[in-house]
């Protein structure tokens, strides 16, 4: 089971009635025509699944590993970026499937409750015939009973930022140093008693990949319905941090996988629950439909109206060669527009190219299908790379723990 995951030749089979695959240089070659690009855009990219919106800019907390640039200062969206934004939504008029609306920041309830209120006002139509679902991405020491209302009011789901007990949650502390533990403890409060069920986003870093089990039992206390464990990066504005080893991941997720094996439906494990799924559909005979999936170009909205591609954590990044990986602006022309252009911006054929490369050398492929786009750019300096630290912690580590647990029991 664990070996069908894993690549075991790059040897050519010739098959009557199959073109044999091409080498990156022959496919970079094709590509030299712009329709060329387009059609390979869309063989990798499907229409989004997520739309990430940026109301502010600002933050409340400094977290240390915090890779956002510009989290002191207080720009807000205008209404008419979010008018401008439903009305690009709408324009999808060719999907089958309700488009997750990402609140993300800075701390999206930093505007308030009358401004955000204002910015959901105009995908209320569209929320209303399940075309849109509201999700918001926040450190809960702002929410209160009245904001839990208006969550409430217009279905917003609920991600809360929290990083583990108070000891392994250090790195989260307000703009003068206070540790912000007590303060999100009490927003998820307020979340339970409302009845919002909401999920939890862990950043792990090198105190809490030793102590994945101690991590997983508060994780249980506080009620969440599921976890993501994002393995501390280097990009954007943190570069300086020391972050997690691929030993040490690897032995994260061993442990991790175990824990949730042995407490089986207390939450469900986001990296967990995605292997599993690839796995499920290996043993039910259903992998042509992993394969046939498409990567979401996850298009984020800036405060201002600007369209980032392919990541979030490329937003406010500095990239001249890229034009800083604006896209457009939806003030200028509808998100579907910005789109179906992508294929023309050089760091989504960079990336295309990258992608190309992943798949010709790397036995992971199968289950990553190509990992983020901005863990490239910031730690290797160009989007046409492969392997970076983000694959070896959050992808091959998974993998090759679980092929060490399934070998080890093999043997017991």
């Amino acid at each position: 089971m664990v070996g069908s995951m894993v690549v075991a030749s790059r040897l050519p089979v010739l098959v009557p009635g199959v073109v044999m695959p091409m080498s990156v240089e022959e496919r970079t070659t094709m590509l030299s025509h712009p329709l060329q690009w387009h059609a390979r855009y869309q063989q990798r990219f499907a229409s989004p699944q997520t739309v990430v919106v940026q109301p502010t800019t600002w933050c409340n907390l400094d977290c240390s590993y915090c890779y956002l640039p510009f989290r002191k200062l207080k720009h807000q969206m205008p209404e008419e970026v979010a008018h401008a934004l439903a009305q690009g939504v709408a324009q999808f008029e060719d999907v089958d499937h309700s488009i997750g609306v990402v609140w993300h920041g800075g701390e999206p309830l930093a505007v308030g409750q009358r401004k955000f209120a204002a910015l959901l006002a105009p995908f209320e139509a569209l929320r209303r015939k399940g075309r849109i679902h509201h999700y918001v991405q926040t450190n809960a020491t702002l929410l209160t009973s009245t904001w839990c209302d208006l969550l409430a009011a217009h279905d917003v789901r609920v991600g809360v930022s929290i990083d583990g007990p108070a000891a392994v949650n250090s790195a989260r502390v307000d703009l003068r140093g206070k540790p912000a533990f007590d303060r999100t403890l009490r927003g998820i409060k307020h979340l339970r008693d409302h009845g919002i069920p909401f999920s939890v986003i862990s950043v792990v870093g090198t105190d809490g990949i030793t102590m994945p089990e101690e991590l997983l039992e508060f994780l249980a206390t506080l009620g969440c319905h599921s976890v993501g464990f994002n393995i501390e990066e280097i990009e954007g504005a943190n570069t300086e941090r020391q972050t997690p080893t691929p030993a040490q991941a690897e032995d994260f997720w061993r442990r991790t996988l175990n824990w949730t094996r042995e407490h089986g439906g207390t939450f469900t494990v986001r990296e967990v629950e995605r292997l599993a799924e690839y796995l499920q559909l290996i043993r039910t005979g259903q992998k042509a439909d992993w394969d046939q999936r498409r990567l979401d170009p996850i298009p984020t909205i800036s405060w201002k109206g600007d369209v980032v591609l392919l990541s979030p954590e490329l937003a406010d990044a500095q990239a001249p060669e890229y034009g800083n990986f604006v896209a457009g602006s939806i003030l200028d022309q509808p998100l579907a527009e910005i789109l179906h252009g992508a294929y023309r911006l050089r760091y989504v054929r960079d990336f295309l190219t990258g992608l190309d490369r992943c798949q010709a050398e790397c036995e992971f492929f199968d289950f990553c299908r190509g990992a983020q786009a901005s863990n490239r750019y910031f730690e290797n300096g160009s989007l046409t790379t492969t392997e970076t630290n983000y694959c070896r912690t959050s992808r091959q580590a998974l993998v090759t723990a679980l092929s060490s647990l399934a070998t080890k029991e093999a043997t017991a």
